[in-house]
């Protein structure tokens, strides 16, 4: 029987001592006081804290770290000397093996309590070559303390910027285009924007980069269109950074929101879009363009996905959530026939670019709902031997699920940013007649608690 709030052994503000066991799916550690769970950002397994409890439910508490009596075994030093101020990362404090092995946890903890299947489909996460400096795409918030210009990352749970030199996990070519964007926007006295009062014009700095050509696109986001002194900015920003920028946009958004970028793009100078290239694949990316950050292990985990479509050349395949059409276009290298269904429009005639950037003849792409769309396409008769689905962190709708085993595909390959709503899906596609017989995660943020996984499948 659940205790009652009052009843609870501890109470909000009170100090206790834990031992964290494990970290939590999000990144937090994990402790028990007499027998009530407590999680605790900041903390690593075996680590012995003082805590402060600031949040109690039914079932659990949150409390902040007050003192660290003890490390535990694998603590380190982070090398990023904001992470106890920045949101970005969660486990610099661990060693990158531990980040793994903690990531496996997760999942089959997932897995085995959500699923209920056997924990000895989960393999090892895939780790990175290169666990630092590589997401592709930076993207600062602009302030103003003191009188001057801050760019950042806002602390935890807030919209205070922390202002920061360098970030760990972001190319060192997008880190150095937004300072020096920076140092000549201040010279020329732009406008911060104000999220209180929504005055002001800077809001954000947004750098794309290239991972394979080393093109650079740099986009302002303001808060309005006309600012003064452009031509000059644009030229100096040209000279500054130097032939590897290649694009200088500007995107408006003039709304109160926290979305960061808005409807509107112009190109202020050069191409409107920059190129990249996962394997043999060329990619066309705007600034508002979905297209994964790290992509060295997104190449990891187009590769395994590809495997567990098992293709032959004969076989049609169903790309649902097909975004731009990354993943479509990998599975049409294989394929006799690749449908791609994709609820955003933008997203479609990027991924219809793209299938003619790179001559693939064989895709289609759709712009519709895939529990409407695919029922539609069984109607025309169409039989998929394999479905692909990339849905967002809240997982597939159950239609969409529905719609999938209705179809009857030999194999289902499901890419998950979510084990708990990976988990969710596996255990209804059981009952629809599909089981999973591997699941393999793939740390696409390092640094951080985030996992990827990819899972293959079948038909019973």
């Amino acid at each position: 029987m659940t205790k009652r709030k009052s009843q609870l052994p501890v109470k909000l503000g009170e100090k206790v001592k834990l031992l964290i066991e494990s970290l939590a799916h999000g990144g937090e550690g994990v402790g028990r006081y007499q027998e009530f769970t407590i999680f605790v950002p900041d903390t690593a397994p075996g680590d012995q804290v003082e805590v402060k409890i600031t949040e109690l439910k039914k079932n659990y508490g949150r409390g902040k770290v007050m003192y660290l009596i003890s490390p535990g075994a694998e603590r380190i030093q982070p090398i990023c000397s904001n992470f106890y101020k920045c949101g970005g990362c969660q486990w610099q404090h661990l060693p990158y093996e531990a980040q793994l092995r903690e990531k496996t946890k997760i999942v089959k903890d997932n897995i085995t309590r959500l699923a209920k299947l056997d924990s000895s489909l989960v393999r090892d996460t895939l780790g990175a070559k290169n666990p630092f400096y590589y997401r592709n795409k930076v993207q600062f918030p602009v302030g103003q303390a003191g009188g001057k210009m801050v760019v950042g990352f806002y602390a935890p749970g807030t919209h205070q910027i922390v202002p920061a030199e360098q970030c760990y996990i972001q190319h060192n070519l997008g880190d150095q285009v937004a300072f020096q964007a920076k140092e000549i926007l201040e010279k020329y006295r732009i406008e911060v924007y104000n999220e209180e009062t929504h005055r002001g014009f800077l809001r954000h700095l947004m750098v794309r980069v290239g991972a394979k050509t080393g093109e650079l696109m740099l986009v302002l986001v303001t808060n309005g269109e006309n600012f003064s002194n452009r031509e000059k900015i644009v030229l100096e920003l040209r000279e500054k950074i130097g032939e590897q920028l290649v694009s200088i946009c500007q995107n408006i958004n003039s709304r109160r929101t926290n979305v960061i970028l808005g409807p509107e793009t112009k190109v202020l100078w050069g191409k409107e879009t920059i190129t990249d290239y996962i394997g043999n694949l060329a990619f066309h990316i705007s600034p508002r363009s979905f297209y994964q950050v790290n992509p060295e292990q997104t190449e990891v985990l187009y590769n395994k996905a590809l495997e567990y479509a098992n293709l032959t050349g004969e076989e049609t395949v169903i790309d649902a959530y097909c975004g731009i059409g990354t993943i479509s276009l990998f599975l049409a290298q294989k394929a006799k026939k690749v449908y791609g269904i994709e609820v955003i429009e933008d997203a479609i005639e990027d991924a219809r670019h793209n299938a003619a950037l790179n001559n693939l003849t064989n895709t289609e792409f759709i712009v519709g709902e895939s529990e409407k769309v695919m029922p539609q396409l069984a109607e025309e008769g169409i039989r998929p031997e394999v479905i692909v689905v990339d849905p967002p962190r809240k997982g597939c709708e159950k239609a969409v699920l529905e719609a999938m085993a209705q179809m009857g595909p030999e194999r289902i390959v499901y890419v998950s940013c979510n084990p708990s709503s990976l988990a969710r899906d596996l255990a209804y596609l059981e009952e629809l007649g599909y089981k999973a017989v591997e699941i393999q995660p793939v740390d696409m943020f390092p640094q951080t608690a985030h996992v990827e996984c990819v899972v293959r499948i079948e038909k019973v």
